[in-house]
């Protein structure tokens, strides 16, 4: 599951509305609950996410039947992680909780977090710090310290349309380039050139920040460098590469998803074969699928200048443990096995709607050989990244920067000015 714009998390959402509301404040951290095997945890959802949790927790109590496990499922994304602060600060927050990659480092910075590395490494977990893959910890993992795991993974492939492809005369496939080493950038911006002059739309793009730095550094740029400090505007290739990708934002040849209307959202035009190419993750299965039976679209990594494969952004949530819960032993083993490979197969099996965050699981991900190339998804998400520590631990600082890029995209900056403002404003931010 993501966690961006509200108007994109609405998207992911599906669009029906989750009617669950907060199951009671009483919560069962450090200031309720005196039953010390209960274990609270609290999450956000789709109504089918929350019935494969409610699952899960069912088969979890069975093995453990010294462990109730209650489920807090908040109906809205947006409203979710406001919530939770305010139970941690009032004593009441559950035991075990999801955070969104987008305010996971301002939880860890708030030092509400409970330490896991530790409990990582004993003999009762079942989820060791190098089982998950290293990119996707983010801003959870400070030096050797880990304050949280991610649940699952998102790699934002570029899902595409055959029909609309071969409707703008395209006849190459883009995942056997892909496969031949062949799929360029050029080979790429030329495909959503024909589909442009066809009078379909390119690309569409959330604008969010896996997007701006998976382009930068698909093209060979840097964002960030080691230290965390942000030189995109400094460097040459970046900004030659954002200075490509602005320009197909203003022309039409891409789209910001974001900003297309109510009723004419970006899923209904891909569904409808009006764009070639959509960047999206696996939950776009059951996009795809509920327009057909998908088997006209497929899935390709972005494109590079030399046809190799580049690290791109992978999105993630993440599960961590209050640092005050009294039942620290039933709330670590409810942690550990829900992130285990065993408990991220149950709960992505079946046409899941995420890629696993830890070995063991891959199987998940190939169970229906669909889309052809859902490797695409495993290998993508080997090299990937989370979003850069620096924005991420920010609060809001990364809307703030979408902000300023969504003014490259419309057309009303150029991508020198657009990366200066970025460097001027993550500098101030970040030295608060």
């Amino acid at each position: 599951m993501r966690a961006v714009t509200t108007k994109r998390a609405l998207a992911i959402l599906a669009a029906s509305a989750v009617a669950f509301t907060l199951a009671g404040c009483s919560g069962s951290g450090a200031g309720g609950g005196s039953d010390q095997n209960t274990v609270v945890w609290s999450t956000w959802g789709t109504p089918e996410e929350l019935t494969r949790f409610k699952e899960f927790d069912e088969e979890f109590m069975k093995r453990h039947e010294d462990i109730k496990v209650v489920l807090q499922p908040v109906a809205s994304y947006s409203d979710y992680h406001s919530k939770l602060l305010a139970q941690l600060t009032s004593n009441t927050a559950p035991d075990v909780f999801y955070i969104g990659d987008d305010k996971i480092g301002q939880f860890v910075d708030a030092k509400v977090l409970m330490p896991l590395t530790k409990l990582m490494e004993s003999d009762a977990s079942k989820t060791k710090p190098d089982d998950f893959f290293p990119g996707l910890y983010g801003a959870a993992k400070t030096g050797d310290e880990i304050y949280a795991a991610p649940n699952d993974s998102n790699p934002d492939v570029l899902w595409y349309d055959k029909e609309a492809l071969k409707a703008a005369g395209i006849t190459e496939d883009p995942a056997t380039l892909a496969e031949e080493g062949k799929w360029t950038t050029d080979t790429y911006l030329d495909m959503n050139a024909k589909l442009a002059k066809a009078g379909l739309t390119g690309s569409m793009f959330w604008n969010y920040w896996a997007t701006h730095w998976s382009w930068i550094s698909s093209q060979g740029g840097t964002a960030f460098d080691e230290s965390g400090t942000f030189v995109a505007n400094t460097d040459p290739t970046s900004v030659a590469a954002m200075d490509v990708f602005g320009k197909n934002f203003a022309d039409k040849t891409f789209v910001v998803a974001d900003t297309l209307p109510e009723g004419a959202g970006a899923d209904s035009v891909f569904v409808s074969h009006k764009a070639g190419f959509f960047s999206q993750g696996r939950y776009t299965i059951g996009t795809v699928k509920s327009a057909g039976d998908g088997s006209g679209y497929d899935i390709v990594r972005w494109p590079t200048p030399d046809g190799k494969a580049a690290p791109t952004g992978v999105a993630t949530s993440y599960l961590a443990i209050n640092k005050n819960t009294k039942k620290t032993d039933a709330a670590f083993t409810f942690w550990t096995e829900f992130l285990s490979a065993e408990g991220q197969t149950f709960r992505l099996q079946g046409g899941g709607n995420a890629v696993p965050s830890i070995k063991g699981a891959d199987d998940v991900v190939l169970e229906d050989n669909y889309p052809a190339h859902a490797q695409t998804f495993l290998d993508m998400r080997d090299i990937g990244f989370e979003d850069y520590a620096t924005e991420a631990k920010v609060p809001g600082l990364s809307t703030d920067v979408s902000d300023l890029m969504l003014k490259l995209y419309e057309g009303k900056s150029d991508a020198q000015a657009t990366l200066d403002e970025a460097a001027d404003l993550i500098a101030s931010k970040s030295a608060k």
